[in-house]
């Protein structure tokens, strides 16, 4: 056919599922940028395209980096400020000119940008941990069995996952284990418990064993943007489904 590649940006994609798609003959290559850059910063090419990363910056954008890991870029691209918020402008633009972006990153020597996750969204366990979640997410997701997953644990001793079944898939490891209740019955089944947990330390083989899941709560309605759990670019609104799912979070966390 034409079509000589496909452009990613958003959500992160998978390295695995961006090699596969170069492997077909499609590359797939990742952008990334914010409403407040007009709005791209980076952008892999096709003759240098690395799947793991978004690319290096496009000519004219400067880019720095806090002790935190966060990525900060200027250049002619950053907007001059938001409509009659001069206090909102103040915290996202400092008075050099550098935007703050929010987002933790790995600049590699090449000049490619790596996304390891959201400052914001970054868990401490109560041992003083730090990890971003989302890297635990994009790995569990990898598993077809799971249509939504969300890694919890700020301040506790241990992490702890709320995973959206795939209800095709479910029904067919629910045969294949010859289980006679419901869907919504297994949810609660012990020895369907202990397959997702080895499923999950399988994704979660190459993390480091503070990063691996201990509890599990298992669900089958979807997070949306319909029912406010999903901000309209399909990103977790985190602190609307912990207040949703608090009790089943306190019952994870019941005795630690």
């Amino acid at each position: 056919g034409r079509l000589r590649l496909a452009v990613c940006g958003g959500a992160p994609l998978s390295p695995t599922v961006a090699r596969i798609f170069i492997g077909l003959g499609l590359p797939i290559v990742q952008g990334y940028g914010l409403t407040e850059s007009s709005p791209v910063i980076s952008v892999n090419q096709l003759q240098d395209n690395v799947p793991d990363s978004v690319g290096k910056l496009l000519p004219g954008v400067e880019a720095s980096t806090t002790d935190e890991g966060e990525l900060l870029v200027r250049g002619p691209n950053v907007m001059l400020g938001y409509w009659n918020r001069p206090e909102a402008t103040k915290e996202i633009i400092d008075k050099e000119g550098w935007l703050h972006t929010g987002d933790k990153v790995h600049l590699d020597e090449s000049g490619h940008i790596k996304i390891t996750g959201r400052l914001k969204d970054i868990l401490v366990l109560s041992n003083g941990e730090k990890l971003p979640p989302a890297d635990l997410e994009l790995a569990l997701a990898l598993d077809t069995l799971f249509e939504q997953v969300m890694v919890i644990g700020e301040g506790k001793p241990f992490l702890a996952a709320l995973l959206v079944m795939n209800e095709e898939m479910l029904s067919e490891l629910l045969e294949k284990m010859h289980y006679k209740g419901s869907k919504e019955e297994a949810l609660t089944d012990t020895a369907l418990q202990q397959i997702i947990m080895e499923r999950i330390e399988k994704q979660l083989s190459h993390f480091p064993g503070y990063a691996h899941i201990f509890r599990v709560h298992l669900q089958l309605e979807p997070w949306s943007i319909e029912n406010g759990m999903l901000t309209p670019t399909m990103k977790l609104r985190r602190a609307r489904i912990m207040e949703r799912h608090s009790e089943e979070i306190e019952d994870m966390y019941e005795g630690h």
